[in-house]
């Protein structure tokens, strides 16, 4: 069963290249697999560099999000006023189209990098947020009164009960913010090219697409995806292991 997925890979893989040989599809339409390996191998250290850039800014960006939404989860499990301030203000920046708003950012912000950092931190917030903020209300409340009939302090119950119990959302949160992150950082890359800002993959792709440099274009494509699998069963497999030696899982 674990080869299924590479079996399926190839076998699509294989078909596709076919395809495009019995159809004589122009590699400016849709380039083969082969044409796609050819271009990659045409550049292998542009195009590598170019996705390291992008993996920092979506690796910077995952770490602020997940430091101001635990942070900001802890301070709504904490008060009811903080709850009635933080709440409707994080669904409004999880609804903010990030297209629309990104000019802006780069604009107000003036250090590119940081500009993108702050587009892709926006993405990869809300689950963070929303996943510890489940968590840290999982706690049995029987506990919680049990901790308080012992005289425990409210940052006690917190350290002793509440974070323990959201560990795991905040670390399902981790995964799913791994990706969206990545897609914010490519979002921003894109709008940043647009603007002049030569960086990352996504301003490659741009690249690729003005010159109609087709092969080009899907290897960019192609080391996105990877990227984004690997980040995602990385995270996933981090996950795991902590919850593992904390005995949860």
């Amino acid at each position: 069963m674990k080869w299924a997925p590479a079996l399926f890979g190839l076998l699509a893989l294989a078909l596709w290249q076919g395809a495009v040989w019995i159809e004589n599809v122009p590699v400016y339409v849709l380039p083969g697999p082969l044409a796609i390996v050819g271009a990659f191998a045409a550049d292998p250290v542009g195009l590598l560099t170019a996705l390291a850039s992008t993996l920092l800014v979506t690796f910077a960006a995952l770490l602020v999000a997940a430091v101001l939404g635990g942070a900001m989860a802890v301070a709504m499990s904490s008060s009811r006023l903080a709850q009635a301030a933080i709440q409707p203000w994080a669904v409004a920046l999880q609804v903010t189209p990030l297209p629309a708003i990104a000019p802006l950012i780069i604009i107000w912000v003036g250090n590119p990098f940081v500009a993108l950092v702050v587009c892709a931190t926006i993405v990869a917030f809300f689950p963070l947020f929303a996943n510890t903020a489940s968590g840290l209300a999982s706690a049995p409340p029987e506990l919680d009164d049990l901790l308080r009939l012992y005289g425990a302090r409210r940052w006690q119950a917190m350290a002793l009960l509440r974070l323990p119990a959201a560990l795991p959302y905040f670390l399902s949160g981790l995964r799913i913010s791994g990706g969206l992150a990545l897609v914010g950082a490519v979002v921003a890359e894109l709008v940043a090219g647009s603007g002049g800002f030569a960086s990352g993959l996504a301003y490659r792709i741009l690249e690729a697409s003005f010159r109609l440099e087709m092969p080009r274009m899907f290897a960019a494509l192609v080391l996105l995806a990877l990227a984004g699998i690997v980040l995602n069963f990385g995270l996933g497999a981090v996950g795991r292991m902590i919850l593992r030696r904390r005995g949860v899982a």
